[in-house]
């Protein structure tokens, strides 16, 4: 049976475990809303969702508190996303639950983690002495929201996407620190950054960022977001080459950040965190 966004843990009053409970974890299908976007059989894109975990913490044998940060790549092909909330509870679980190391706790997370995607699940544990090693860095690329811009519309409108067909491809980066979108369930605000890569007709800056500002109402989840924006650029102005990431500020401790491409020349993108998250 495939769960669906209404019976995950959002939005309803939950009781943390402190002792290791993975049947927490809520896996929802990816399809349903790539059904919605027209997307089945090969996908146009691969990629991965790269999630952080600030506030992750365990016992050792003797029962003297560890604390970690973790980061969680889930590739997108896999067939389900991991509802955040439930993987917030289960992350929890691990509060009081005795393990012999940092290399237990890995290979729970990765064991459990890949059982609720669906697919292997890569998990890096930076522990405290190494704390000082974690950077942050912003997007790089075009800034879109130098633009001064009128906008009336905050729901996603692909049709006001706009490409010059006529003149020579580009290849350019452009970013925005305005985009927003609600919880599927609950309605509140995700905020988030874009970086958008592409290899083909130039598209309008303006007409980008008015997309982009259309999901300020708009209710999805991160990862389904980043596919919609994916989607309806390729659709709409049909670059040869394309990537979107999005980093997203953290919420519970988590942050989710979603990159979709077409193409593997330009590798995966950093995971500096954002001054925002």
């Amino acid at each position: 049976m495939t769960n669906s966004a209404d019976q995950s843990p959002l939005g309803k009053n939950s009781a943390y475990r402190t002792d290791y409970a993975p049947e927490l974890l809520f896996p929802i299908s990816r399809q349903g809303k790539r059904d919605e976007l027209g997307l089945s059989g090969t996908l146009p894109f691969f990629g991965v969702d790269i999630w952080n975990a600030y506030e992750l913490s365990w016992l050792n044998m003797r029962g003297k508190p560890q604390i970690a940060v973790a980061r969680i790549t889930v590739p997108a092909d896999s067939p389900n996303i991991i509802e955040s909330k439930s993987f917030k509870l289960y992350l929890n679980s691990f509060n009081q639950t005795r393990l012999g190391g940092p290399e237990a706790l890995r290979d729970l997370l990765q064991q459990d983690l890949s059982a609720a995607a669906g697919a292997s699940v890569h998990v890096v544990l930076t522990l405290q002495e190494d704390f000082g090693k974690l950077q942050m860095g912003e997007l790089d690329g075009v800034l879109l929201d130098r633009l001064d811009i009128e906008v009336d519309n905050y729901a996603p409108q692909p049709e006001v996407l706009k490409a010059n067909f006529d003149e020579l491809p580009v290849e350019e980066t452009l970013v925005s620190h305005l985009l927003k979108s609600n919880c599927l369930v609950t309605g509140q605000p995700d905020w988030g950054s874009v970086q958008i890569t592409y290899a083909g007709p130039q598209i309008d800056q303006e007409s980008l960022l008015k997309y982009l500002i259309g999901f300020r109402e708009h209710n999805e989840f991160h990862e389904q977001c980043v596919e919609r924006i994916f989607t309806d650029i390729l659709r709409q102005c049909r670059p040869q080459h394309l990537s979107v990431y999005a980093r997203y500020t953290r919420r519970g401790g988590l942050d989710i950040n979603p990159w979709r491409t077409n193409y593997s020349s330009g590798g995966r993108p950093s995971n500096l965190r954002n001054a925002r998250q």
